[in-house]
């Protein structure tokens, strides 16, 4: 057992309870949403996450792991202010969102570079991890970076190394944004282990995305968790392709090598809100519990299976 820090404190790793694994509350473009954005009201959109968080302990839900970071507008006060008002364990993440190109606050300063100093990724990551994110008191609990069909681009290869550097030196766990279909999971393995990570505190996120079980046997057997993690965005692969993949991959054997998540957002400013309810309507923290967890159960999943799921293998993640 381990203390895990949550944006309230820190939670005994044993009683993180059952977990989403990948899920965001706000993804806002804060220079966009301050330049643009006249009609955004601060505190309805605190009250709305506050009553789509507030539903998921009735639904079975404890802890989400929120890996919102550096590329997608994480601005931490206000999930701080959420938080407050929720029954619920939120653990944030430190990294870099990008599928090709570095942030320009980091474009020319780290090794050979214009300002040849040590990776200052790593220490942000690190200092995210030991000390807090900026002045909230709030410490990451994992760390996240992502490769895309673009693939291991320069800047992305750089996050990811200074992703892995900073998992070696904390040990916090790692969530990798991936593309199922370009098996980019393969290649987040390989950098990652490269650098020293242990694979089996990594989570290869997305990888519900496929039905391809081979390449995800693959990739669990190298020692990692697989993020079925996007339940609701049928548009991407159908409820039940989701659905039949994990069961496939429970009767091969591989119950203690997935997680399960939505990959939802109380907010996205990706899209207009209604078209978004309108193309996905089952793209909400309910989805899972509602309606993947009876189909699961239907389609021959033990109850067993999804504690290893939703309570073990999120707990064992972090330890």
């Amino acid at each position: 057992m381990v203390a895990v820090p949550t944006v309230t404190g820190s939670v005994d790793s044993a009683d993180l309870g059952r977990v989403l694994a990948h899920e965001h509350i706000f993804v806002v473009g804060e220079e966009y949403r301050q330049n643009y954005q006249s009609d955004w009201d601060e505190e309805t959109k605190v009250a709305e996450a506050v009553a789509d968080l507030g539903e998921l302990p009735g639904l079975g839900i404890d802890t989400i792991l929120d890996p919102t970071v550096i590329g997608l507008g994480r601005y931490l006060p206000r999930v701080q202010r959420v938080a407050e008002q929720v029954d619920l364990n939120i653990v944030v993440a430190t990294g870099v969102y990008t599928y090709n190109e570095i942030p320009f606050q980091f474009h020319h300063t780290g090794p050979g570079l214009l300002f040849d100093v040590p990776e200052p990724l790593t220490e942000l990551f690190v200092k995210d991890l030991t000390e807090g994110i900026s002045d909230t008191g709030v410490r990451a609990g994992f760390l996240k970076c992502a490769i895309e069909e673009q693939g291991l681009t320069p800047g992305v290869e750089r996050v990811m190394r200074a992703v892995a550097q900073a998992h070696v030196r904390t040990g916090a766990p790692i969530t990798v944004h991936t593309n199922p279909h370009t098996q980019s999971g393969l290649v987040a393995q390989r950098v990652l282990a490269e650098e020293g990570a242990d694979l089996g505190k990594v989570v290869i996120g997305h990888s519900g995305d496929t039905t391809d079980v081979d390449y995800l046997c693959r990739v669990a057997d190298a020692g990692s968790y697989l993020g079925m993690d996007r339940f609701g965005l049928d548009v991407l692969l159908p409820f039940e392709d989701r659905v039949a993949t994990v069961l496939e991959l429970l009767r091969r054997g591989y119950a203690e090598r997935m997680v399960l998540a939505h990959d939802a957002s109380c907010f996205i400013d990706w899209f207009d809100p209604e078209a978004k309810r309108q193309v996905v309507p089952r793209w909400n923290f309910r989805h899972i519990s509602e309606d993947v967890i009876p189909a699961l159960l239907e389609g021959g999943a033990s109850e067993g299976d999804i504690d290893t799921m939703l309570v073990d293998n999120p707990r064992r993640y972090f330890e």
